[in-house]
């Protein structure tokens, strides 16, 4: 393998910002802030959810941030910085360098990402079934 998960992480990690969960909080209830959740649907039934985040499942989050995309969400459309995470901070790391080069000027992720945030008593709740 010419360049495992852990580089591609490194280097994304050099050249996105991130945010501890304490930095995050602070901008939790920001109108300016959009949270997003890339986690998959089976980790958000099991785990819950962060309250007023978009879900974005990391395997549709380039189709649904490019306008050109039949499957383009509004909401990444809006002028807004965008908090991405995951589970434990990887995922994110990758996601928010991706966002990053296809040119979303805003974007971070949380140092720990769902699991950190949980741990740390900030807001959670059940995700709700359909």
């Amino acid at each position: 393998m010419k360049k495992g998960y852990k580089a591609l992480v490194d280097e994304a990690m050099a050249e996105i910002k991130t945010y501890t969960v304490a930095e995050a909080l602070e901008k939790y209830q920001d109108p300016n802030v959009q949270f997003v959740d890339i986690r998959d649907p089976r980790e958000l039934e099991r785990e819950g959810v962060v309250p007023g985040a978009f879900s974005a499942p990391r395997g549709m989050l380039e189709f649904w941030v490019d306008p050109e995309s039949p499957y383009y969400k509004p909401v990444f459309g809006e002028d807004k910085e965008y908090i991405f995470f995951c589970a434990g901070g990887l995922r994110s790391a990758l996601a928010t360098k991706t966002m990053q080069d296809m040119g979303l000027d805003k974007v971070a992720h949380i140092e720990g990402g769902f699991g950190a945030w949980k741990a740390a008593g900030a807001p959670t709740t059940e995700k709700q079934r359909k």
